[in-house]
């Protein structure tokens, strides 16, 4: 018998070639396992009839994600698909006049559209009704609650996420799968709600390292990714940032792990210490936010406003009110950093980070806290959450790895070492 969960979309695609599997064969085992967990789960906003599978001309090769199922974030666009940008239904439409940008990407590579997975509201902090599969009393996270939830439960091997603050590598941390948000502006945001523009990337969920190697080699059009066996003279910066917050015990358990595994596969690690004006880059990042979120949001607030939640509309008051001083300000700070950054890059090759400040918190209440997000979402730099430390009561802690914009490959490529 197939075990689904452990399917890569390699070995799917070498399956489809050698007539072992259909094409409809992965989505038909989803399905399945979706009909079976959703009513605890709650992480589809709805989903998508059986699909019609293109017939393929003996000898003609299957496109690169032929058959591979996706969850789509529900603040993506989808033309036979409702959109409700986690509004809970005050705000829907049924279907959009056009697919966004990466869902006609996956459309021609053959991917099949399993639904859309829940967001909160407009990507930003109101929790959803998704609950954690590794503990349902728990936080999935957010903004991108239903795609990490789904993943991590085997409902689909991949899902679209988008991050502004921490929306994709904090789920993943608190579901224990792999999260993924590329350099800012590598992939189009095309037919994506907007909710801060200079911040907003596109990103994903799988539960294989080999799988986001895929889509970041289709979807970007990147040359394949070297698969590091060790990583013998890979420099690796260990960083807390912001500094002042402190991690619980079992997030300092999983950075010293990864450093721990690191170190045996040969990599050079020390501390690097990137300095209050860094640690003040959580603040820069909130002015952008409520700036560009409240432009964003204007016709939503005009129409919708006495449905939205307090926490939503206070992140559009703070916009109203912050000046366009400020606003500009913040912007030249994150500049700076960025330069800074490129300039240590010098000395690091990537640099080794929490990816929140614990577990999942308990009950649903919150999406949980992003300070750890905050300050490398703002640079638009790469990063990856990787579960490689789970507690005794078998819950994941990742931890992420940050590079260098624009070092998508050689990140995924050191990531690889410690999740073949």
């Amino acid at each position: 018998m197939t075990d689904w969960n452990r399917m890569t979309i390699a070995c799917f695609q070498l399956g489809l070639a050698e007539g072992e599997f259909s094409p409809l064969d992965w989505w038909m085992a989803c399905r399945e396992r979706i009909d079976a967990l959703e009513p605890d789960i709650q992480a589809w906003e709805c989903l998508a009839p059986e699909p019609v599978i293109t017939r393929y001309d003996g000898g003609d090769p299957y496109p690169t994600l032929c058959g591979v199922p996706v969850g789509i974030k529900d603040i993506i666009d989808t033309a036979r698909l409702p959109t409700t940008w986690g509004t809970r239904g005050y705000h829907r439409v049924n279907g959009s006049d056009m697919d966004a940008a990466v869902i006609t990407q996956l459309s021609q590579l053959g991917a099949l559209l399993m639904g859309k997975t829940v967001s909160t509201e407009y990507a930003y902090f109101q929790p959803s009704k998704t609950r954690n599969p590794r503990d349902p009393s728990r936080t999935p996270g957010g903004s991108s609650s239903g795609s990490a939830a789904a993943v991590a439960a085997g409902m689909v091997p991949v899902a679209l996420g988008t991050q502004t603050v921490g929306s994709i590598i904090r789920p993943a941390s608190y579901c224990g799968v792999v999260g993924f948000k590329p350099t800012h502006g590598t992939l189009s945001v095309t037919g994506i709600k907007a909710l801060a523009p200079s911040l907003d990337t596109l990103g994903w969920f799988t539960r294989h390292m080999d799988d986001t190697r895929t889509l970041f080699t289709t979807l970007a059009g990147s040359d394949p990714i070297t698969i590091l066996e060790r990583l013998d003279g890979v420099r690796v910066g260990l960083c807390r940032l912001p500094s002042t917050p402190l991690l619980s015990s079992d997030a300092t358990a999983a950075l010293e792990s990864a450093a721990s595994k690191m170190t045996s596969l040969g990599a050079h690690i020390s501390s690097v210490d990137l300095g209050a004006s860094f640690d003040n880059l959580v603040t820069h990042q909130q002015n952008i936010l409520a700036y560009e979120a409240v432009r964003a949001l204007a016709s939503e607030r005009t129409h919708f406003e006495a449905s939205m939640s307090p926490a939503l509309k206070g992140l559009l008051d703070e916009g109203q009110d912050l000046s366009l001083e400020r606003y500009w300000q913040s912007r030249q700070a994150a500049d700076r950093a960025r330069l800074a950054l490129s300039q240590l890059a010098e000395r690091f090759d990537v640099i080794l980070a929490p990816s929140a400040p614990g577990v999942a918190l308990k009950g649903h209440e919150s999406t949980g806290d992003p300070i750890y997000s905050r300050a490398w979402t703002l640079l638009g730099v790469p990063c990856v959450n990787l579960p490689l430390y789970w507690t005794p009561q078998g819950l994941p802690v990742g931890i992420q790895l940050i590079a260098d914009r624009y070092q998508d490959q050689r990140l995924l490529s050191i990531a690889s070492a410690l999740m073949p």
